[in-house]
């Protein structure tokens, strides 16, 4: 298998040297060989960092695995191979009235990958992370036995492979709960604000109205976080079959530099604001163009040059988030470092089965910058220390260099998940920081 197929999506972090069929890495599986740290299954390398990528050992490919096994037209319970991408999903189950209850802001991932890293979308506030709405899976482990687990099956693995990041075994499949909708058409509304202290007032009632709320802010606006903060709600009718999932665009070549400089954004952001907060009236759209934006422009992170991007996504509490946003994008600024995608959103209060998941009450930030060397690692280690000083986390997903110390601030719980680990799984993230926060441990209660 060539080895540029199983690449990160960020592209900052080197690509899989070795990758393995599924069908291969089952039978391996079950004969109770694997050795340990050896495999780490990787759906459709739309994680930014490392998560899904294993140097020291094999990556699984799992997009061979792709059946829809069944579907309740009925009660939109569906059941599919792990390897099955969102938008097959989506296509399945549209025709029924159905839709997932929650997507992330690309229907290219696997279902393994949504469940891995317990993804989350523009409903977090009404309909939780993905892994609420996951309601089995089947899952191999190193020691042959494939395991059927569930809320009251087999829990302990179930918490522990909902936001596992794929460390608990080689996830086979699952069944998940969709939600019924009048069409696939969102009715949008975009209301621009002037300022971050504009949109935390705008957001309560933004969440308690609408079914889908998401704000994007002009990171180079000098300082003031102007923005527009979209609202959404599944139109009564519409669109009821997925249109053709694809990129009407696409970027074939790599750039040899870093297409998206501070000109141009400075430039996208004033005619991106114009088109679309211009007019404040609803407006019905499709669904591709409202949650996968990206998606219509194939191979886009080329764009970033040769060197890849890192994405820095951060979780602070309501409270401090008035102060910590506004911090985290001075930060960017006074470093110099334009971001071309900036989304702020309010996380809600559905708690997650999960074991270990990013999502928790209070404000996220996604910033996304060029590679850049020692320049950006700079800036997202203070990134990184504005978000913990305010009792916040760093997404594992979107990271490709946080360190052992940020990660335990961000997930105290850490240890339970090594607890269950897999020993035949393991990830380039988790080396890197879990491992060496154990290796750590373990020298300090042999010292005593």
């Amino acid at each position: 298998m060539a080895a540029y197929s199983f690449q990160s999506f960020g592209r900052a972090t080197p690509a899989a040297r070795h990758a393995i069929p599924a069908e291969d890495a089952i039978a391996l599986l079950k004969s109770g060989a694997a050795k340990d740290g050896s495999l780490l299954g990787y759906g459709n390398g739309r994680s930014y960092g490392d998560t899904c990528q294993n140097q020291a050992g094999s990556v699984v490919d799992m997009r061979p695995l792709n059946r829809v096994r069944a579907f309740n037209a009925e009660t939109g319970v569906l059941e599919a191979d792990a390897g099955v991408l969102l938008c097959d999903i989506i296509a399945h189950a549209a025709p029924h009235g159905f839709f997932p209850a929650v997507v992330p802001g690309t229907q290219f991932v696997t279902l393994g990958g949504a469940i891995a890293n317990d993804v989350h979308g523009k409903n977090h506030h009404r309909r939780g992370t993905f892994g609420c709405h996951v309601e089995s899976l089947t899952l191999l482990r190193s020691d042959g036995k494939t395991y059927r687990c569930s809320a009251t099956s087999n829990a302990r693995l179930f918490r522990a492979t909902i936001g596992g990041m794929g460390l608990t075994g080689l996830i086979l499949s699952a069944s998940i709960r969709l939600m019924r909708v009048p069409s696939l058409d969102i009715v949008e509304k975009a209301t621009p604000f002037g300022d971050l202290g504009e949109f935390f007032e705008l957001t309560e009632a933004a969440d308690q109205a609408n079914e889908y709320a998401v704000a994007w802010i002009d990171q180079l606006a000098g300082g003031r976080g102007r923005g527009l903060l979209f609202t959404g709600n599944h139109a009564e009718h519409g669109l009821h079959a997925a249109s053709r999932a694809g990129a009407r665009l696409s970027v074939p070549l790599q750039p040899p530099f870093n297409v998206l400089n501070r000109p141009f954004l400075t430039a996208f952001n004033a005619a991106y604001r114009w088109k679309k907060g211009r007019s404040a009236a609803p407006r019905q759209v499709g669904y591709q163009g409202f949650f996968f934006p990206l998606d219509g422009v194939g191979d886009w992170n080329r764009l970033y040059g040769p060197k890849g991007l890192f994405q820095h996504q951060s979780v602070v509490p309501e409270g401090p988030a008035r102060h910590a946003v506004p911090a985290l994008l001075e930060a960017a600024r006074r470093a110099g470092q334009g971001s071309f995608l900036t989304v702020l959103k309010r996380f809600g209060r559905v708690r997650s089965p999960a074991l270990l998941s990013f999502p928790r009450p209070g404000f996220t930030l996604t910033l996304d910058f060029p590679n850049r060397g020692e320049k950006t690692l700079r800036l997202l280690a203070e990134l990184d220390r504005i978000t913990i000083e305010a009792g916040g986390a760093v997404n594992p997903y979107k990271d490709a260099r946080m360190g052992a110390e940020t990660f335990a601030a961000s997930f105290p719980d850490w240890p339970r998940l090594e607890a269950v680990r897999d020993p035949a799984f393991m990830s380039d993230f988790w080396a890197r920081t879990a491992k060496k926060l154990d290796e750590r441990q373990g020298a300090a209660q042999a010292a005593e």
